[in-house]
């Protein structure tokens, strides 16, 4: 494979770090984190005049029909910058569940106004802390005439409490020995009678949320998929999800090591930068071999995944390695700058952050290398 980037994806790269150059900086991360919506409106709309919401919308849908890589070329820069929107959950994991599971009637609908920016999707799938746990789902929805009852609560549900509509994971049929039967999905809107959601605080300071359902109505029209097939959408979904979220991962990573190495240059200790010690150097070329590496898998699985197939294994390789080494890298960085790092007004420790709740997201690394090796056993 050629890893370097196309005429197109340069550009695309280029127009990105341009962008999020120009409308973001640490204080307006800061001030998104404190803002009750989590994100900025202003820059959500600037996105999607770009057509970076329809990214991975075909044309058909008013989008731009573009791959994997082209995605997460946008989402380094985006991991890179700290920026912090429903974006990945509407324009990448709403978007996969719609192509995936989706009917020609529910992608009419959708698809068209995602593009434009003019919803915003989520998806309320954890209940147990788990992100990848089947067993533990109870929530149930049951068939009344026309339509189902939902009832059941939902954790860690991402901008859930601005978010339109919400495809949601619940339990129509037996779970079977896996846990992994009897799962559908529904198309829920967040302001019907019988949605309650309540905003948590978590170390990420993402505005995840918890969803309770009470009897919530809901038309047998609004199922994603068949009845008790939600899983196999689920499970591709999240091959491509997670593989997404380590190019956020490397885009933090890859602002970490600038500011440790920055800071190396510049901090005196014995009249001498820091950064002439060997142990220093030692430390920042560690990190760097930590992005590297993580960068050439990620985009190895994403031009995996843009030729299709099962790309399980390749997922799973790149999620485990990613988490771990993007983690090795801000801990390095810790090491090099400090307790000066772990301060609130130093940018290090809100990467750090970050990064901790994207490690958990779409399996952690010792469930990706389990998964990694039931292949093997293949």
């Amino acid at each position: 494979m050629d890893f370097d980037l196309n005429t197109e994806q340069k550009m695309l790269q280029k127009s990105a770090r341009e962008f999020f150059s120009k409308e973001l900086d640490s204080e307006m991360v800061r001030e998104m984190e404190k803002d009750a919506t989590g994100h900025s409106p202003q820059i959500w709309k600037k996105m999607a005049r770009i057509g970076w919401m329809g990214l991975l919308i075909p044309e058909a849908f008013g989008g731009e029909e573009m791959g994997v890589t082209d995605m997460a070329i946008v989402l380094k820069e985006m991991g890179y910058a700290a920026f912090t929107s429903p974006y990945f959950f509407t324009a990448v994991v709403g978007v996969s569940l719609l192509l995936t599971g989706g009917s020609e009637r529910q992608k009419k609908k959708l698809l068209p106004v995602v593009a434009k920016g003019k919803k915003i999707l989520t998806l309320a799938w954890n209940e147990t802390g788990v992100e990848t746990a089947c067993s533990g789902l109870s929530a149930t929805a049951e068939i009344r005439g026309d339509h189902y009852l939902l009832n059941g609560t939902k954790t860690f549900v991402p901008f859930g409490h601005v978010a339109d509509q919400i495809v949601v994971a619940v339990r129509t049929g037996p779970a079977g020995e896996s846990g992994e039967d009897g799962i559908s999905l529904f198309i829920v809107d967040r302001d019907q009678p019988g949605v309650n959601v309540e905003v948590v605080e978590t170390m990420a300071d993402d505005k995840s949320c918890e969803l309770n359902f009470e009897n919530l109505k809901i038309p047998t029209e609004n199922m994603l998929g068949e009845k008790n097939q939600g899983w196999p959408i689920l499970k591709s979904v999240f091959q491509v999800s997670a593989a997404l979220k380590c190019a956020e991962m490397v885009g933090g990573a890859r602002k970490v090591l600038q500011m440790t190495v920055n800071y190396a240059k510049k901090r005196e200790q014995f009249s001498r930068p820091i950064g002439s010690f060997q142990a220093i150097q030692h430390h920042c070329a560690d990190m760097i071999t930590h992005l590297e590496t993580s960068d050439l898998i990620l985009l190895e699985t994403c031009w995996r995944l843009d030729r299709g197939g099962d790309c399980a294994k390749q997922v799973s390789m790149c999620k485990a390695w990613v988490n771990e080494n993007c983690r090795r890298l801000y801990l390095l960085g810790h090491q090099v700058m400090g307790g000066f790092g772990f301060m609130e007004e130093v940018d290090h420790q809100l990467y750090y952050r970050r990064g901790k709740a994207a490690e958990a997201m779409f399996g952690n690394a010792d469930y990706h290398r389990e998964a990694v090796a039931r292949h093997m056993e293949g």
